[in-house]
């Protein structure tokens, strides 16, 4: 006999919030339920009783570019309030020193810390605020995750910087005598604990005269007798060597990079990237012992929980919450969309990353400020940077292009003139746009801009412009401009010319990004190259040159 009530089945959910495909979430299950159940009644709840009119027409006009979504339109009651700001920023310490300012600002105004939010794309970009909070003795939380030196790769680097730094480091010593592993258990450790305390001596150099006895199994002896020569090597190492070249070779000669190289789990890339994060903030210290004094002060600063605050958080961790006042760094191409991101998922990643701007917009009652840096260290390496696609998918009658409050005016050290801004009736077509015309005009010139910025000629760096209409800020002289060609499922935007190529199969080439390859593919200008750690990539050929 069959059930009565087989199709009384209700879902609730927002596909324009599915924010979790990393972790298995399926925003098809959404997409697909009138299909799977027949003669389902879709219900739209579109009056927002959150954010105000310009903010939802914002995060609306993005989200409107997805393609796999049922589609509606946000609401509200509300009056229309304060435009959402962009602000662009000549590097992320400006950045960071900006959103202080006007933090320090909105407090003096008399408005709770508790309203105020920084949501970032990854969760490496929280060290600058970090560390610029601690300065300026703005009280802050992590929300979703421990504070950026708390973390569990942080605080294993940090111990073996802090053994060198000082032998006498008991529980330094013993965080990471085993970590990554190295045969060297429980019982080894109790072993060098019972020999400390009979000597009166330090844990490391307890394991200095264990290792000269026969108390410890060969295998447990060998490993624990290179580990403290290593030390003694590091050690020496540090009178004659950088202290951030020496954090990069414990952290490698230790084996502890390999360690999350190897580890097939999801945050594994993002704890790599929070040590290199971790080693470029020690260049802004003259040595060892002024870093882990500045870590010590950080790690003191340890707030109630009901502390008026600042949240820090990543856009992840952000559903579901709501600040009067959300600031939103970063939004530059290869941080946010993230280029990871959309090397592996391709047009899916890069519309996941627009839902993650949406929700980030939309957890703003009253202000959302968007910024963008020019010059930022990605994967331990500075790179010049352009704005994210998605500040051109803006409206341009809710926003405000503002500047800078960090330091340094936009256009005043970085050699591009001009600000991009400069005519804001412009927006609409690129290819009308103040920036674009520029950008021509140094075309015809045939003049490239070599400026602090590190651009190279505008001959390589047109390719990558955007023919497609746009009703957002003019951002495209800008967005032409990256170190390589964008991939989006693996094919290219700037298309092949239908010259023939210099370079033959089989070549060894370099390429900035990628690094070293060889030619496996030539279609025109357009070369397949398997690269040596970056996998199989399709670039320009002017973006290689011979290895």
């Amino acid at each position: 006999m069959a059930a009565p009530h087989v199709k009384n089945i209700c879902c609730v959910g927002d596909d324009d919030q599915s924010i979790y495909g990393w972790r298995g979430a399926e925003v098809d299950n959404i997409l697909r339920f009138e299909h799977d159940f027949p003669g389902a009644k879709v219900i739209r709840l579109e009056r927002n009783y959150r954010s105000t009119g310009h903010i939802l027409a914002a995060a609306s006009h993005l989200i409107a570019r997805n393609e796999g979504r049922l589609g509606k339109t946000l609401r509200t009651e509300d009056q229309d309030g304060e435009k959402v700001t962009v602000t662009g920023s000549w590097d992320s310490e400006e950045e960071a020193r900006g959103i202080g300012e006007e933090i320090e600002q909105i407090q003096r105004q008399g408005e709770k810390l508790n309203e105020i939010a920084i949501l970032v794309r990854a969760s490496y970009q929280m060290r600058e605020f970090e560390d610029r909070f601690v300065t300026l003795g703005l009280p802050y939380r992590v929300i979703g995750g421990p504070r950026f030196y708390e973390r569990a790769e942080i605080r294993d680097a940090l111990a073996y910087l802090r053994v060198i730094n000082s032998p006498a480091d008991d529980l330094a010593f013993e965080r990471i005598v085993n970590t990554p592993k190295r045969g060297l258990g429980d019982a080894t450790v109790q072993m060098l604990h019972d020999h400390a305390r009979k000597r009166r001596i330090p844990l490391f150099e307890a394991a200095r005269a264990v290792v000269e006895t026969d108390e410890l199994k060969p295998k447990a002896r060998g490993s624990l007798r290179d580990l403290v020569a290593q030390f003694d090597r590091w050690r020496a190492q540090r009178e004659v060597t950088a202290h951030t070249d020496l954090a990069q070779i414990v952290l490698d000669e230790s084996g502890y990079t390999e360690m999350w190289q190897k580890d097939r789990s999801a945050d594994a890339a993002g704890r790599l990237e929070n040590l290199k994060e971790l080693v470029r903030s020690m260049e802004e210290f003259e040595n060892l012992q002024g870093f882990l004094e500045h870590i010590s002060l950080v790690m003191d600063r340890d707030g109630g929980a009901e502390e008026d605050a600042v949240s820090l958080m990543t856009l992840h961790s952000a559903k579901g919450l709501e600040f009067d006042n959300v600031f939103l760094p970063g939004w530059e191409e290869g941080l946010f969309p993230s280029q990871r991101t959309l090397d592996e998922q391709g047009r899916a990643g890069l519309e996941e990353e627009r839902r993650l701007g949406h929700v980030g917009l939309t957890r703003a009652r009253r202000r959302a400020m968007i910024y963008f840096a020019t010059n930022r260290r990605i994967h331990g390496t500075w790179t010049t940077t352009i704005p994210s696609r998605f500040l051109d998918e803006l409206p341009a009658a809710n926003v405000e292009i503002t500047e800078s409050k960090g330091g340094s005016a936009w256009g005043g050290t970085g050699g591009y003139g001009a600000s991009r801004f400069d005519d804001m009736e412009a927006f609409g077509s690129s290819y009308t746009t103040p920036g674009w015309q520029r950008a021509q005009a140094n075309r015809n010139r045939g003049g490239g801009r070599t400026g602090a910025g590190g651009h190279g000629s505008f001959e390589e760096e047109a390719a990558t412009f955007s023919s497609s209409s746009s009703s957002g800020p003019d951002f495209g002289s800008f967005s032409s401009r990256r170190r390589g060609p964008m991939t989006i499922e693996g094919e290219l935007v700037a298309k092949s010319t239908g010259t023939t190529s210099e370079f033959s199969l089989s070549d060894r080439v370099f390429h900035q990004k990628f690094g070293y390859g060889r030619v496996t593919k030539i279609d025109g200008n357009k070369l397949t190259i398997a690269f040596d750690k970056a996998g199989e990539k399709k670039v320009v050929d002017s973006f290689v040159q011979r290895a």
